[in-house]
């Protein structure tokens, strides 16, 4: 049994958070799994996806009023959704004044108490449990689907973590599916230490030979085309199987043949504008965002060469010493660029 059909029969499951670096496929695996939980039924559905400076409850609250709508048309559940829309009036109304980018209409005056102290913790635990009772009156599991969850600021992220306990531990049907970089596991644990006990962590990452020999043949196979063995081993040794970097070398790759088979030259051909490519698109955007200091600290990490490499070996490069370089370090690691 599933933790989506566990959570829906009121029994105790963890939440899931799907960790991996960026181009592994964490984005694609979130909404199948979100399409095949809204397929199987008694299930609403929530897909948030948490940009960089935007406050977690800016981006819930829209949300949840969505949802809080849905389960009122519910006859068995209008009541205790309506009295969620009051507390959701609450909620953004005190919030706002901390979080200035809560944006939301309100459907229903502020009911006094469930959710309106003006502290994220207690408010959103106030909050998501009335959405719960909600849910379990229309016998309907409330899932919410957040993308880029890394880039939730520690305070929220144990928030939400504190009102997704109040919720297990309460029997309720609400669960979050989140997606994010590898440090979103150390992240949670040190927003909050009984994190581990709520979530689990499947880690994505690289495809295995035999599946990234499936990418690379399936999509060539399907246009009545082939592509020689030492070829597919090109790809794979090139790409390492990281799926992005598998989908960029099998398109160069068909470009650049004249004819059916794809040969080991073509593949090898491809492989400048393939690299071309990622430097401009998967790389270049994100390394435009950093900071000079940052651009110097993975210039001084790359003349090392291949890694991984310790802190130290990177400060020596810079001639700094490696304490006074933690910070940069640490907003490269939360900006996924190592």
């Amino acid at each position: 049994m599933s933790n989506l059909e566990r959570l829906k029969k009121g029994r105790a499951a963890k939440s899931i958070m799907l960790a991996g670096l960026r181009g592994v496929g964490k984005t694609v695996l979130l909404d199948q799994m979100m399409r095949d939980a809204i397929g199987e039924g008694g299930l609403l559905a929530i897909r948030i996806e948490a940009p960089e400076g935007r406050s977690l409850p800016a981006l819930l609250a829209p949300k949840l009023r969505l949802a809080l709508l849905k389960l009122s048309q519910i006859e068995a559940a209008k009541d205790y959704a309506v009295r969620g829309l009051r507390a959701l009036a609450g909620f953004a109304s005190k919030l706002k004044v901390t979080y200035g980018d809560i944006e939301v209409g309100l459907d229903y005056d502020i009911e006094p108490g469930p959710a309106d102290n003006g502290d994220l913790e207690g408010d959103l635990t106030a909050l998501l449990e009335q959405v719960g009772i909600a849910g379990k009156a229309a016998d309907s599991l409330v899932a919410i689907f957040i993308d880029e969850l890394q880039y939730v600021e520690e305070q929220q992220l144990a928030a939400l973590i504190s009102a997704l306990h109040r919720c297990a531990q309460s029997q309720l049907p609400v669960t979050v599916i989140g997606a994010g970089l590898p440090q979103l596991r150390g992240r949670m644990g040190e927003a909050k230490t009984y994190a581990e006990r709520l979530f689990d962590f499947p880690s994505i990452g690289p495809l295995g030979d035999i599946d990234a020999r499936d990418a690379i043949e399936k999509p060539i196979h399907d246009e009545g085309a082939e592509i020689t063995e030492d070829a597919v081993q090109q790809i794979i040794a090139f790409t390492h199987g990281f799926p992005y970097f598998l989908q960029e070398w099998g398109k160069h790759a068909w470009d650049v043949a004249q004819k059916s088979p794809i040969t080991k030259d073509d593949v090898e051909n491809a492989s400048a504008t393939a690299v071309a490519d990622l430097d401009e698109s998967f790389f270049q955007v994100r390394f435009d965002r950093l900071t000079p200091a940052e651009k110097k600290y993975l210039r001084a990490m790359a003349e090392l060469g291949p890694g991984p490499h310790r802190s130290g070996e990177i400060a020596s490069v810079l001639g700094r010493d490696s304490t006074s370089l933690a910070p940069t370090r640490s907003n490269l690691i939360v900006k996924g660029m190592i």
